[in-house]
């Protein structure tokens, strides 16, 4: 099912789980406990997808108890168990590293808790309910595809364009322990190859596998410092022309790079994820040439409405994805949101318009 980017009919679906079957772990519990872990404060992103996630359920009349793990797995896991002993009915985890959550996951089932993974797919555990989050493989694509129109390879509309080449870029990932990385990779892979294969585009360092591009954390700094190794081993007499960055922290820190090596005002075309302020600021100014945007304003009333109806002991209805998302244990039920590409043409209208930023922010 393709779903609309409008938050009005993913509601209405929530809402008419009235005839769904009930899952006997839970009652009916207006004003339960929700444990919420997000993995940072240092992204401006999971704040943001906190905050909203705190005020969708406690509309509902729910109580959250909201933490933030910074970065630290075993932080993160002592959480979720004083969560869990807090009494808890639910958890909403949006993890640091997915595959590391085995043992308070155990402990959430032997206490009858139902798990949402937001975002970040929860791994290694079948105890893991559903999952709330874009279509991940989608925004790999995107990305791929905005760097190939910022190329001059591909129009706006989407039509292949005869431009000369070859066209040198580089290729960034997301963090491996994060299951959404090896999904933006691929699809945007799944775009870029066939250009890779005849030699339009050239990856001049020969980092091409995603072992080999991964960004740990999806850490902005080491982001920079890998591209400032490449830029020093294989470009003293080339020049970068594109670089395939999955978010847009880890773009910043490849536009420092890039800034601290000769390049700008007129830089690359570096992609980028979130459209975080500093980055939209970025597009704006003409350094970054894209985002993709994901409202977590969405994703976060989409998931407080599965939770409720969990809570209310039934199943989420009208799941549109079960069969992409294997945690290497089971396949988990998934809702999917569409992302949507940006960059300096568009901007205003995806972003001003629908509210999400106001002109005074992104003066």
């Amino acid at each position: 099912m393709r779903l609309s980017r409008s938050v009005v009919p993913v509601v209405a679906l929530l809402l008419a789980a009235c005839g769904a079957p009930a899952d006997p772990r839970v009652q009916t519990d207006q004003g339960a406990l929700v444990g919420v872990t997000m993995p940072t404060t240092s992204s401006e992103r999971w704040i943001h997808d906190g905050q909203n996630i705190k005020r969708d359920l406690e509309k509902q009349g729910h109580r959250v108890d909201l933490r933030y793990a910074e970065n630290d797995v075993p932080k993160q896991a002592k959480q979720i168990e004083d969560q869990i002993a807090a009494g808890a009915k639910l958890l909403i985890i949006a993890s640091v590293d997915g595959s590391a959550l085995s043992q308070p996951l155990q402990k959430a089932a032997d206490a009858r808790i139902p798990v949402i993974a937001y975002d970040r797919l929860l791994r290694g555990s079948p105890y893991v309910d559903f999952y709330a989050t874009f279509e991940n493989f989608r925004v790999g694509v995107y990305q791929a595809e905005s760097l190939l129109t910022g190329l001059g390879l591909r129009s706006a509309d989407g039509q292949a364009i005869a431009a000369k080449g070859p066209f040198n870029i580089e290729l960034f990932a997301g963090s491996p322990d994060d299951n959404n990385a090896t999904f933006f990779f691929n699809g945007a892979m799944s775009v870029l190859k066939p250009y890779l294969d005849n030699g339009t585009l050239v990856v001049r360092s020969g980092q091409t596998e995603f072992k080999a591009v991964t960004t740990l954390r999806w850490d902005g700094e080491t982001a920079r410092k890998r591209m400032e190794e490449i830029l020093a081993s294989s470009y003293r007499r080339n020049k970068v022309n594109g670089v395939l960055s999955p978010y847009d922290g880890i773009s910043l820190g490849i536009l420092s790079a890039l800034n601290n090596n000769g390049y700008g005002p007129t830089f690359p075309i570096v992609t980028g994820q979130d459209a975080e302020l500093a980055s939209v600021k970025s597009i704006i100014a003409g350094e970054q040439y894209s985002t993709i945007y994901k409202d977590t304003r969405e994703l976060a009333t989409v998931t407080a409405l599965m939770a409720d109806a969990v809570l209310k002991g039934r199943t989420p209805p009208q799941l549109n994805n079960l069969n992409d998302y294997d945690n290497g244990v089971k396949v988990v039920p998934a809702f999917l949101l569409n992302p949507v590409s940006v960059n300096k043409t568009n901007y205003h209208k995806v972003l001003v318009e629908s509210g999400y930023y106001t002109d005074d922010q992104l003066r």
